[in-house]
């Protein structure tokens, strides 16, 4: 069972203006030690760290991080995929056997249409060369655009992080349904089970939760759905344990759900650079 979304976080390097200092949760360091007796407990063989810094240092940390812990199997970090040497960047990043995509923070980007300006084409083009992955931090009110984006680019293979957040205080959902759905009818999509505690109401499980994972489920079916945690954030909800049973438990009651291909939560499908280190992480198998 490997963990396709968690963060790593090192407060002096600066950064993660996102980060309510508010928050002391949140507002500390968050590193691999912290994380690795979770693991353990849980049975997760190994994760994979996505960008929570605006900057290609924070790949190059990040990437870091997974040389010296081999259940870090891979990382989606962030390059400007406007600036000139895009391209160039991308390609040195892609050198490294554990870089697997990118992931801009299109919620906290004032224009709605970002994903469609024309100067991001020469970058995305170049993603799928290297057959990379672009991670999409999106809110429901980004996804017809990201339907359209995909339209654009049909090559490039798109994973929806968080399950585009959709907004289950309020329980208004027509919009994420409507818009997921044109998002999901492209079969390069892809999309994470992550992050829905923390846009629950407090305390919410698997019951809470049913109707927004019956929709997902039935809109990407087991090969195009992931597992992820979204620790350390996560904490601000629940715990890691039980997030993973109220999936595991999901998974269980949904008969659609083959058991031998998300049961086993294998990102492959949508991270493909990513088998050659998913049959033996840190000795144990995926």
């Amino acid at each position: 069972m490997i963990d396709t979304h968690q963060h790593f976080w090192r407060l002096s390097r600066r950064g993660y203006a996102w980060m309510p200092e508010d928050l002391p949760a949140l507002n500390r360091d968050y590193e691999p030690k912290d994380l690795r007796d979770i693991l353990n407990d849980t049975g997760i063989t190994g994760t994979i760290a996505v960008q929570a810094d605006d900057s290609v240092a924070e790949t190059e940390f990040l990437l870091s991080l997974s040389d010296a812990h081999p259940w870090i199997l891979g990382v989606v970090g962030w390059v400007d995929l406007e600036h000139a040497d895009a391209t160039r960047i991308l390609t040195a990043l892609a050198e490294h056997p554990k870089f697997l995509g990118i992931r801009p923070m299109i919620q906290d980007i004032s224009d709605p249409e970002w994903m469609l300006r024309p100067t991001l084409a020469a970058g995305l083009n170049r993603l799928v060369e290297l057959d990379l992955t672009f991670d999409a931090l999106v809110l429901p009110d980004h996804l017809r655009t990201l339907a359209r984006f995909m339209e654009r680019y049909p090559d490039l293979r798109v994973v929806v992080d968080h399950c585009a957040k959709p907004n289950l205080r309020s329980g208004a959902l027509d919009e994420w349904r409507d818009g997921l759905a044109a998002v999901a009818a492209h079969p390069n999509s892809f999309c994470k089970l992550s992050g829905l505690v923390t846009e629950a109401p407090p305390g919410a499980g698997l019951a809470e939760l049913r109707d927004c994972l019956d929709h997902v489920s039935q809109l990407f079916g087991p090969n195009r759905l992931l597992f992820g945690s979204d620790w350390p954030v996560l904490n601000l909800a629940t715990d890691y344990a039980a997030w993973q049973r109220i999936i595991c438990q999901y998974i269980d009651e949904t008969p659609r759900l083959a058991q031998d291909t998300i049961g086993q939560l294998n990102p492959q499908f949508a991270y493909t650079r990513l088998s050659q280190h998913c049959t033996n992480p840190n000795g144990a198998g995926a």
